[in-house]
Formats: structure tokens, sequence, C-alpha cells
């Protein structure tokens, strides 16, 4: 059975840009007297959903409440308990209900994953942000996680109803914006290396982004992977896929967890037996591993970039290096341009180096003209 999903399928980025476009539209209309839209965001689990809304949240300085109504067993977790006042009945709203004005963020975690009484009794609130005994305060928002219908998931199917009372997008998985993410996160490097080397064995019913890097973090304190393959193996079998188990093994044993790292790369001061060398002979052979020689080049365009982000322009020699890793012989023209354009799009005045160098200079422009 095939998964349904709503909305347009986006990456992280997009995500992050459509969420914050919507949250400022709600602010906006709730301003001039208009009515709110939630927000539901599709995709696979583990795929990092939860924590893109509370990034984007914490980001904004928002404050965040996030419920699971999967685990609401009566009407009563969500509309809150009654008691006597005077003699009228009256609800108390549940302990997690905000009660100061926003802006701020309530996200309802895998929504669809609720009882399907649960999931009728959250209706009135996605229409008027309220329920019979408590009232969301001004400048709150909510934004709603969905894993999709149909396939292996245990959810309750949303009816029409509920699917238009919110706005839709799908998350997809994207490699790159992982290894970014990754990379900020400080994931074991090794860990980055596989996914960007490896993609086709990162997704399936027990691989996914979280138990990834669940996986990664697992392994960080082991120096050689390698000397410790059985226990690699035994780790990784408790959380992901056996096809992503065995590309990891493999990737292991092939000496690929041991590439040059990114920031060897802009500090060797020989560039030759530090760089060069141990690259030709890990992507060198009767193949050239182009996929390797890929998974460098983004993971220096990604360090290059948050070393910017931080204030930390490469020296004299860091720039040097660069020029010589673009400059390598071995590495195929469509990823030497691909890569000297990325690093002069993080900031073409930092990287106008690049630009002084003839070789680099004269590729870049011919590209331009053949685009």
């Amino acid at each position: 059975m095939s998964h349904i999903t709503y909305g347009t399928p986006v990456r992280a980025g997009e995500l992050i840009d459509f969420v914050g476009h919507l949250l400022d539209a709600n602010l906006a209309a709730e301003a001039a007297g208009r009515p709110k839209t939630p927000i539901c965001i599709w995709g696979t689990h583990g795929i990092g959903k939860t924590q893109i809304v509370e990034q984007i949240t914490r980001a904004r300085g928002y404050a965040f409440v996030a419920i699971a109504p999967a685990q609401f067993e009566e009407m009563g977790d969500l509309v809150g308990m009654p008691t006597i006042e005077g003699e009228r009945t009256v609800f108390r709203p549940p302990a997690w209900v905000p009660t100061a004005d926003g802006p701020g963020v309530l996200l309802i975690d895998d929504a669809n994953r609720a009882d399907d009484r649960i999931l009728r009794g959250i209706m009135q609130l996605l229409q008027n942000f309220e329920l019979v005994s408590w009232r969301l305060p001004r400048g709150w928002q909510i934004v709603l996680t969905a894993n999709p219908d149909g396939g292996d998931y245990s959810v309750t199917p949303m009816d029409d109803a509920m699917l238009t009372r919110l706005m839709h997008v799908t998350l997809e998985f994207d490699v790159r914006t992982w290894a970014r993410w990754a990379g900020d996160a400080g994931v074991d490097p090794r860990g980055i290396d596989f996914v960007l080397t490896c993609p086709e064995a990162i997704t399936g019913r027990r691989t996914t982004p979280r138990t990834l890097t669940q996986f990664f973090e697992a392994i960080r304190a082991i120096d050689d992977l390698k000397a410790r393959l059985g226990l690699v193996r035994i780790l990784a079998d408790s959380c992901l896929d056996d096809a992503t188990v065995a590309a990891f093994l493999t990737f292991v044993d092939h000496g690929l967890g041991e590439l040059v790292q990114p920031a060897e790369v802009l500090a060797a001061e020989d560039f030759g037996r530090a760089v060069e060398g141990p690259v030709r002979r890990l992507a060198v052979g009767e193949t050239l591993r182009v996929d390797i020689l890929a998974t460098l080049c983004t993971r220096l365009v990604h360090h290059v970039a948050r070393l910017h982000g931080a204030g930390e322009a490469p020296d004299k020699a860091a720039m040097e290096n660069l020029k010589r890793f673009v400059k390598l012989e071995f590495l195929p023209k469509d990823l030497r341009i691909s890569l000297a354009r990325d690093l002069l799009a993080i900031d073409p005045k930092a990287m106008r180096g690049l630009l002084a160098d003839r070789e680099i200079g004269k590729l870049i422009v011919q590209s331009k003209r053949v685009r």
C-alpha cells in the first residue's frame, strides 16, 4: 500500500521557509482580526519533523509546548477535568495548556496516531484555537506533525473536514541538508562521511536520520572501527536495517571511515603527504571512486561555511590548500567546478583568492559560458 501525504514535498530548508512564512502570516492575520490557520507537516518516521519545528520556534524566541495525543486515553486529557464552582460544573484545563500570551507554538506531535475520538476532539481547536474548556492565549499558533496514511503506519486517517482546516507540506530526507545539520550538531564525522558516500543505504524501515544519529553517537568512543568491527556490527544491528549495516561494515573495512577531514585539508603543512596522498589511495584505482571525492567536496564546503558563519575566514595558508584541493588532477572536472562554485557562493569576497588563481578562474569562466 502506498503512502499518502499532503502538500508539496520539500527539504528541510524549504520547510523552515514555509513554516516561518506562515507563522508571520498568522500573526499578521491575528493582529488584523482575521483567523489563523494551523500547519501540518507530513513525513516518514525519524526524519526530523519535530526537531525542525522546535528549532524554528527556539530560533525565533517563541514559547514552545509539545503534546503527543497518542498518549491521551480520555477526552479529559484534552479538555481538562470537571470541577464544581458554586453551583456550576466547570473544566480545569490540563497543565500543558499555555496561560501567557505568545508568540508561541503548540506542537501536536504525531497527531494522526491519536485515537479517532481524540482526533475528532482536536477539530474545534484547529478551527477556533479553543476548546469548550479553554482558549489558546493571544499570539499562539498550532503546528501538527503526522506520519503518512497507508503503508505500514498505525495511524488514524484524517477526513476532509480536518484536512481542510490545515496548511499542509511533506518533509523529505535530503542527504546534503542532513550532513550540514550533522556537522553543526557535532555528529561523528565518520558517520557523516558514510551518509554522503552511501546515500542509497540511508532510508528504510529501521534506518532513519534519527536511528543513524543514535548509532553514530554509540560508536563515537571507538577510535579504531576496523579493530572493533564485531562490536560495531552489534551496535549497528541494534538500530539499523540489514542493508545499512552491511554498507557501513564495508565502508569501514575498505578504510573509508578514515577519510581526510575538512579541518585537516585546511591545516595541512604538507598537502601532498597529508591530503593528496591519502585521498588518492582511497579514490584512485581500477575505477575512480567519484562518490568518495564528492563526499570530501561536500564536507569541505560545509566546513568552510561553518567557519565563515563563525567569522573565521580561511587564512593565506588555508586558502592555498583550498586551491590545491580544487586543482587535484584526479578530481573530475564537473566536481572541480561544483566545488569552486559552492565555495564562492559562501562569500565571494572572502573566497576571492580562488578567483585570483588563474587555473580556477579560467575554469569558472568557461563553465559560465557553457551554462
